[in-house]
């Protein structure tokens, strides 16, 4: 397809794999553009360097390929906000793939600036929500990008046609992708997701051979794990006594879920485009640390706090599944959210067993329970039972007019 605007260099978001080195190549066809690669450690396990080669061998020149450590931004300004608002879409996902597209989508624009780019380019199919995450992100933090989205524009329609230009362009292919697996995985530090083809039946159990950052519950020890986790203003900081920084924290985290069995979720979701999709996510790390926090929250915040908090979550949840990270609503949001973790200080006792995070124990400098108010002994005179009559009366008052008129 012949390009549309006139490009003079695109920042590629790259991972080396078929895809995005069809991009590459495209890329360098219809637009005539010089390519900058970009290629960011999220923690998805996978060794880069081979992606520097690939993108050598490609004809991109050293300095206009970048390889950048994000893991401790990742962790600790996306994941750790995100997870202070207990957030879940649909009840269920904690969104794993939808927090890692706005760091991506802003080192992008970094690279773009510091290269005189003129557009960003990226491998999100037109049927997902990682186009919108990718886009918005761009288009909040340089409004003038312009935006390249090949599957949205290329007649490449099909994984067969991906791979005759492959060919026909000599794009190394690695040896298994004609035989690969037959789902697709996206990963960071926080998840792995799968999905597509096999996992395209909503009614067929995923084969265990889908699941790799979790072993089973069932294969998980017969005896339970214990650790205690410390919170500083909502966020974790250590590991039984051991302070972290956020990456490590979470990677421990996800050794000690994956090895207990915890994490795993099947899911049907509603995507931002229209269409319900199937995934099987594991978020082991992620899964510890949503009930650790909400475990010490229930200690130290007020039941107001709490209940507001609770009422905004779904709201915060979808505008980061939806791709609104940079927008002003969930900025609006955070701020609120931060200023009730301001006391959200102390240490959980968790119990892992068998695919279950338990919260047994929690203590803090903050809490907000009163032994002596809530003792089913002699409390002391702290409280008065009998003001308790009143506050039924006043609260039923409406009830009795109701059924008065009623009459």
């Amino acid at each position: 397809m012949a390009a549309k605007k006139t490009v003079k260099k695109a920042v590629l978001a790259y991972s080396g794999g078929l895809d995005t080195s069809v991009i590459l190549r495209w890329l360098q066809e219809a637009y005539g553009c010089e390519v900058v690669t970009f290629t960011a450690d999220l923690g998805q396990g996978e060794e880069l360097e081979p992606a520097r080669n690939k993108a050598l061998l490609m004809g991109i020149k050293p300095e206009n390929i970048f390889i950048d450590d994000l893991r401790e931004e990742f962790v600790r300004d996306f994941v750790f906000p995100m997870f202070r608002a207990n957030a879940l879409y649909e009840g269920q996902y904690l969104l794993g793939t939808s927090i890692a597209r706005p760091l991506i989508a802003k080192r992008q624009i970094e690279i773009a600036n510091a290269t005189g780019a003129d557009a960003v380019a990226h491998g999100a199919t037109g049927k997902g929500n990682d186009q919108v995450r990718f886009e918005l992100g761009y288009y909040a933090l340089r409004p003038d990008i312009t935006v390249i989205a090949p599957w949205r524009e290329w007649d490449l329609t099909s994984r067969t046609k991906l791979l005759e230009f492959a060919e026909k362009n000599q794009i190394p292919i690695a040896k298994d992708k004609r035989g690969e697996a037959p789902f697709s995985v996206d990963a960071n530090l926080l998840h792995s997701s799968s999905e597509g083809k096999l996992l395209e039946d909503p009614w067929e159990e995923p084969d265990e051979m889908v699941y790799q950052r979790t072993i089973s519950p069932e294969a998980a020890p017969d005896k339970a794990t214990y650790i205690e986790m410390e919170f500083e203003k909502g966020d974790a900081v250590a590991i039984d006594g051991v302070r972290m920084s956020p990456a490590t924290l979470l990677t421990k985290l996800n050794e000690l879920g994956k090895a207990n069995g915890i994490g795993r979720l099947d899911l049907v979701e509603n995507r931002f485009v229209g269409m319900k999709s199937r995934g099987v996510y594991e978020t082991p790390g992620g899964t510890i640390l949503h009930v650790a926090h909400r475990g010490i929250e229930s200690l130290t915040l007020d039941r107001g706090a709490m209940h507001l908090k609770e009422e905004l979550m779904p709201r915060y949840a979808e505008l980061v599944y939806y791709g609104f990270w940079f927008s002003p609503k969930r900025e609006m949001l955070q701020s609120l959210i931060d200023k009730s973790q301001e006391n959200v200080s102390g240490t959980v006792r968790l119990k892992l067993y068998k695919g279950n995070t338990t919260v047994v124990g929690r203590k803090s400098p903050f809490s907000l329970y009163s032994l002596q108010h809530v003792t089913f002994e002699d409390d002391a005179g702290a409280y008065d039972q009998r003001d308790a009559e009143g506050f039924i009366k006043l609260n039923a008052l409406r009830l009795k007019l109701r059924n008065l008129a009623r009459r």
